[in-house]
């Protein structure tokens, strides 16, 4: 009897994944069909959804708990052009379109294979082009992301091309535990398409990623413009071994109404990106960003290498500040720092810069050195530098305003 009772379990047991090629459900993969149906039923009724040898044009596609999608090389999956295929969807609170592909409270997915992701964007920045204020969420010109991980966990993409969302890239939103690993990011000269924004999330891996985009490179968030709360921070994100082209530099901020903890960036490459190392905010939209480590770090024709802002978008006040009072939405720098950064070609070396009531303090920098036209700005800060040299092309190395300590080493 107990041989018998053993051989059940062993029939009844592990339940393994399921393997489906989007085919057997009806997808064409000609790039003209929609494909969006068959590869959702894929999706609903598999593990592993694999999309080889075609171009599957789909409309917005959910994945669930335990799901690869593996979109193979020579395989790609396209977003439809049609601006109907996308659903109104509240996103962060404001309204917007659902992204193309998503996940929503899941765990222990995966994007994969080698293939590329397309959001075929072009119809969306068309549609925005000349609207104010269409990078913000919110607006009544809402674009469809590319991947959005909303409240999920376990999450890895890895080994593939995602390009040309109509919005943001890739987007970790309240999730945790995501790697991001060997993926190109690609939509260069393009509006507000940042290429990954982990936004109130935490345990975040980016690693050998290479970005060209139309906006930030990456874009650390945590909250809305005048948010009314509450927000989570964004934690413990670490970015590795990264290339970054065209874009905005690598961010945090500037929505961080719930604040940045515990960042650290290491071996990073700009090449000819507006900013490099940015931290912005400002009266509307800050928080507590501490504990932030940027190492190792070389950039060519960069327009501006070192930025930390508390007046986003101005880089710097003009004229006289007046203190403001001390609110949720106080931007408070702290405990930041600079190692081993060389810059050559750049526009401006740097400027930081805190708010009267709310400085910039602990900010280190440490063996670094810049070539630039115009030098480093220091106002509402304190800043301890250990070799830092920087060579401007024009004026001062570094000017030193009266409401700003540097202690050199």
């Amino acid at each position: 009897m107990r041989v018998l009772a053993l051989a059940v379990v062993l029939v009844a047991g592990p339940v393994w994944a399921k393997t489906c090629d989007v085919r057997a459900f009806g997808a064409k993969g000609d790039g003209t069909t929609k494909d969006t149906a068959a590869i959702q039923k894929a999706i609903n009724a598999c593990d592993h959804v694999v999309l080889s040898g075609g171009t599957f044009l789909t409309g917005p596609i959910v994945l669930k708990s335990n799901t690869t999608l593996e979109v193979k090389e020579g395989a790609t999956l396209l977003g439809s052009p049609d601006m109907g295929d996308y659903p109104k969807v509240t996103f962060a609170r404001q309204p917007t379109v659902q992204p193309l592909v998503s996940s929503l409270n899941a765990e222990h997915v995966v994007i994969t294979g080698g293939g590329i992701i397309d959001g075929n964007g072009h119809v969306w920045w068309e549609y925005v082009a000349g609207i104010k204020d269409a990078g913000v969420l919110g607006t009544d010109h809402p674009r469809p992301m590319g991947l959005v991980f909303d409240h999920s966990k376990h999450v890895r993409v890895e080994n593939i091309t995602v390009q040309n969302a109509g919005f943001w890239q890739i987007v970790p939103y309240y999730a945790d535990d995501v790697v991001i690993r060997n993926v190109t990011i690609l939509a260069p000269h393009s509006p507000n398409t940042d290429a990954i924004d982990p936004f109130s999330s935490s345990h975040i891996v980016i690693d050998h990623v290479r970005s060209s985009v139309g906006d930030d490179n990456i874009a650390i968030k945590s909250g809305a413009i005048n948010s009314p709360g509450p927000d989570a921070p964004s934690t413990y994100i670490t970015i590795t071994d990264c290339t970054f082209e065209n874009g905005h530099g690598l961010s945090i901020g500037s929505e961080i109404a719930g604040g940045v903890q515990h960042v650290h960036a290491e071996r990073i490459h700009f090449k000819g990106t507006d900013n490099g190392i940015r931290i912005k905010a400002n009266r509307d939209r800050g928080n507590d960003v501490s504990d932030i480590t940027f190492k190792d770090i070389d950039m060519a024709d960069v327009k501006i290498a070192i930025l930390v802002s508390e007046y986003y978008p101005k880089v710097y006040p003009e004229g006289d500040v007046a203190a403001a009072p001390v609110g949720r939405l106080t931007p408070k720098f702290h405990d930041i720092s600079i190692e081993n950064v060389t810059a050559t070609g750049s526009d401006v070396a740097g400027v930081v810069v805190g708010l009267p009531e709310s400085p910039v303090v602990g900010l280190s920098l440490k063996h670094v050195a810049i070539e630039a036209k115009a030098g480093m700005k220091i106002a509402y800060a304190q800043v301890v530098m250990d070799h830092v040299a920087v060579d401007a092309a024009e004026g001062e190395g570094i000017t030193v305003s009266p409401t700003a300590t540097v202690v050199k080493k």
